[in-house]
């Protein structure tokens, strides 16, 4: 707020971004880091907790758009169901094995939707002003757009991926290793912070574009939409670009081809399988300091 109005003719940055009192030299100690993740993480329990309780006003009304939700996720899977009424397999994989990347891709983007699905909410406020009522509130930004509107019926979409993948483990033979075991809740959790890493940096590139949000939907939407099939159907370049550039194929594809015991793409070594979590690490910082510089380019419109 003091960079806001010390900016004059309302062209102050978000170089402050809301994470409340105290100096910011861009170089503070890890307590300060600390301090501000806890801040952040309480700012978007409160606000979440808002719009649950908001929700949760109209029982009825929420039962049928969870509903909605589930079913609408389902049409996906109905298509790939379709697909293997006609064939015995697609690129080589089995129904079941197909099954297996879908609920471990839905499943995973379910979790970030849920959480930071508001983001692409955010070239509105930048092109409406009302994100300059974000700034001048003692709560990091991130953390207040993130809850916008939380959506609870976003759980629709986590619920169908856990059934397919429930699917999936019933019907597929695995040679099971307490590393394969060990290896199902990293994918999940590693792919949910992935897919949240893309979140943020479509939020980040949304200060620029400013009304981008179909953009980042082609990212974020359409990237789940890729990993629920087999790496084989689709061109190498492709499948490069999602390995070396965007590195989507760590939330499901790599990590899933070691439990299946399938062939690697691009021949890739097999213990690429358990660089999900450093990716995921790398993902988050990346796309944090892409969130940091987007807000400080940030100009208030005055309002």
């Amino acid at each position: 707020m003091r960079e806001k109005t010390g900016s004059g003719g309302g062209t102050g940055s978000g170089s402050g971004t809301g994470s409340g009192p105290g100096p910011d030299n861009g170089f503070g100690s890890a307590p300060t880091y600390a301090s501000r993740l806890v801040d952040g993480l309480r700012a978007y329990r409160l606000i979440a907790w808002m719009w649950i309780r908001s929700t949760m006003a109209y029982r009825a009304s929420f039962a049928m758009t969870l509903f909605g939700n589930f079913a609408g996720t389902v049409l996906d899977f109905v298509a790939i169901l379709l697909m293997f009424s006609r064939v015995d397999q697609l690129g080589g994989y089995s129904l079941g094995e197909v099954a297996f990347l879908y609920g471990l891709s839905t499943a995973a983007f379910g979790v970030a939707d849920l959480t930071l699905g508001s983001m692409d909410r955010l070239g509105q406020r930048v092109r409406d002003g009302t994100l300059d009522t974000l700034l001048v509130r003692p709560a990091p930004v991130l953390a207040q757009v993130a809850a916008d509107r939380f959506a609870l019926r976003r759980l629709g979409r986590i619920t169908q991926g856990l059934l397919v993948l429930g699917y999936a483990l019933a019907v597929v033979d695995i040679d099971w290793t307490p590393a394969k075991v060990l290896l199902m809740p990293v994918m999940v959790v590693s792919g949910a912070a992935i897919f949240s890493s893309v979140f943020v940096a479509g939020g980040a590139f949304q200060f620029v574009a400013q009304d981008a949000s179909q953009v980042q939907n082609s990212f974020t939407y359409g990237g789940t939409t890729l990993l629920q099939y087999p790496p084989t159907v689709f061109a190498k370049d492709l499948v490069r670009g999602v390995t070396f550039v965007l590195p989507l194929a760590f939330v499901n594809w790599l990590p899933a081809l070691y439990v299946l015991g399938l062939p690697y793409p691009l021949d890739l070594p097999q213990w690429t399988a358990f660089l999900p979590p450093l990716v995921a690490l790398a993902c988050c910082g990346l796309s944090g300091l892409a969130w940091r510089a987007g807000l400080r380019s940030y100009r208030s419109t005055g309002s």
